[in-house]
């Protein structure tokens, strides 16, 4: 499950929506995004998170670990992203010792 051949989320996709989040503080310092790259490797951004993932890949569902910063804090976590029917995807986030989420967001 760790190739990324034929994994249809590969690319850059925008974070639109979140249920702990409104969208103002998504886009708070650049545009929300959540990148998948075909190297095992990833990132995502959105409010003062900024992070990277280590991926694993299967068809439309990719599964991962990351570690990054909230307003210079360190944090980590894991998570998941799944493609659904209507082309959007559902991502849902662990923080370590913290909060779930789950974001929705389209390809760029």
């Amino acid at each position: 499950m760790s190739v990324a051949a034929g994994c249809q989320l590969i690319g850059r996709w925008r974070i639109v929506e979140a249920d702990l989040w409104d969208r103002d503080y998504l886009d708070l310092v650049e545009p929300a995004y959540l990148s998948i790259n075909k190297n095992g490797r990833g990132e995502f951004a959105f409010g003062v998170v900024n992070a990277t993932m280590e991926l694993e890949y299967a068809k439309t569902i990719v599964f991962f670990r990351w570690i990054g910063s909230d307003e210079g804090d360190e944090i980590s976590g894991s998570g998941s992203a799944e493609l659904g029917d209507n082309g959007i995807i559902e991502i849902e986030l662990s923080f370590h010792n913290g909060d779930d989420a789950v974001l929705k967001a389209h390809r760029e």
